[in-house]
């Protein structure tokens, strides 16, 4: 194995695919990581272990966490998802949803002795969400190296966050070039069992003009 350990946080979409694609071509040795919230459906996380083997990752782990009991949007409680663009902040932000999946992958890293977390949050396509900004990876970043073991012995963790600044269709292009199989990754916010897109969330439409701008043929399946 590798001695350059690194957790990466797999959804299943797009975005992390590429995460995943984009630290292993850094050398890095991959644990994948999943997390069953209590989100709409299950399919994407059905996804993310099926990337994670054929992405040949050391392992995967789905870690399981009930954010329904606390609720608060549309993809972890009776909330419809939207299918128009609508301002601000979006009903299907999660509340505290990075802080927490980070947190345990900082728990991870620590037990693996890795020194980095990859996850593909966006600031440029990233629907509003105030938890996939630069400034919130930095500040997690230096609460990380505060708050563990290896941090205060001097064996600094970094989160890296190579999707900040790209378009979608930068990150297909990226992960095109690097071998990632879109058909296999699920980005809907709506599911069904079967893995088929809406073709009509947020999550959807954002894909939808990446590969249209992207110049790559959209091998999503969607329904009907």
């Amino acid at each position: 194995m590798s001695e350059r350990r690194a957790v990466v946080l797999l959804s299943g979409g797009l975005d992390s695919a590429t995460v995943l694609a984009i630290a292993q071509s850094q050398g890095f040795a991959c644990h994948t990581l999943s997390f069953d919230y209590g989100q709409r459906h299950s399919a994407e996380l059905k996804a993310a272990i099926a990337l994670s083997e054929e992405m040949n990752a050391v392992e995967h782990k789905v870690v399981k966490i009930d954010l329904r009991t606390i609720g608060g949007s549309a993809l972890t409680a009776d909330i419809d998802v939207p299918e128009h663009q609508s301002e601000g902040i979006p009903v299907t932000y999660v509340p505290a949803r990075n802080t927490v999946f980070l947190s345990i992958a900082l728990g991870w890293a620590e037990v693996l002795e890795a020194d980095a977390i990859f996850v593909g949050v966006n600031a440029v396509d990233y629907s509003g969400y105030p938890d996939c900004r630069p400034d919130y990876i930095s500040a997690f970043e230096v609460m990380a190296n505060l708050a563990t073991k290896r941090g205060v012995e001097g064996n600094h963790l970094q989160i890296h966050a190579p999707l900040m600044k790209l378009s979608k269709a930068d990150i297909i292009q990226q992960g095109t070039k690097l071998g990632v199989d879109y058909s296999k990754t699920i980005s809907c916010y709506q599911a069904d069992s079967h893995g088929r897109a809406c073709g009509r969330c947020d999550s959807c439409r954002l894909r939808q003009q990446g590969f249209l701008e992207a110049n790559v043929v959209d091998p999503t399946l969607y329904q009907g």
